[in-house]
């Protein structure tokens, strides 16, 4: 049996895509063969199933995220910079009509409760994410942008709080400049 040919990163884009639009429980194989143009049986062979599509398309959104992230930071002047501009970015998806959700908060969300194996992978997710953001919360500190005296680990994970609580907050279509509001006083509360 001959392997599938196919743009790998493409059809990881692809079904993200679908989850975020649809979740993962309301995703068909249909759904997924017009998404990809994979036909189901390529999906099965490379994928073993829809849950092994659900988890390579986490790993690639972790990938894709981090990448992001790092160039971000690298480019920036400042941390500070660089997490304004983030919060900035996380509120233009949110305010965006089509696609409000990222592919973590959905699965997180819709699956993370019934499959231990869905909620491990989010969970180590999550503390990458805060381990590079209390990173870079330390050099923060120490360019005294963000008061030294505060824990680095705890103003990570109230990052990632705000981060998640604006996009989930975002489907309740608060009125104009709200969502930017919020993100102007997760930065103040970092800052302080």
């Amino acid at each position: 049996m001959r392997s599938a040919e196919f743009d790998r990163d493409r059809v990881l884009r692809s079904a993200m895509d679908v989850f975020i639009t649809k979740g993962y429980t309301n995703t068909s194989m249909q759904d997924l063969k017009q998404a990809t143009g994979l036909h189901p049986g390529s999906i099965y062979c490379a994928f073993t199933n829809k849950r092994g599509l659900l988890l390579a398309a986490l790993a690639h959104y972790r990938d894709q995220r981090s990448a992001q992230f790092i160039a971000l930071f690298s480019q920036s002047e400042s941390v500070i910079t660089a997490l304004k501009t983030y919060l900035e970015q996380v509120v233009d998806e949110c305010e965006r009509e089509q696609i409000k959700d990222c592919l973590l908060q959905k699965a997180l969300s819709e699956l993370a409760q019934q499959d231990i194996e869905v909620a491990d992978v989010i969970s180590q997710m999550l503390k990458q994410w805060q381990q590079t953001l209390a990173e870079q919360i330390v050099l923060a500190q120490q360019a005294n942008e963000i008061n030294a005296q505060r824990d680095s680990q705890q103003l990570a994970e109230f990052l990632v709080m705000g981060i998640y609580g604006l996009r989930t907050f975002s489907h309740t279509r608060p009125e104009p400049g709200v969502l930017r509001r919020l993100a102007a006083d997760i930065m103040d509360y970092l800052q302080q």
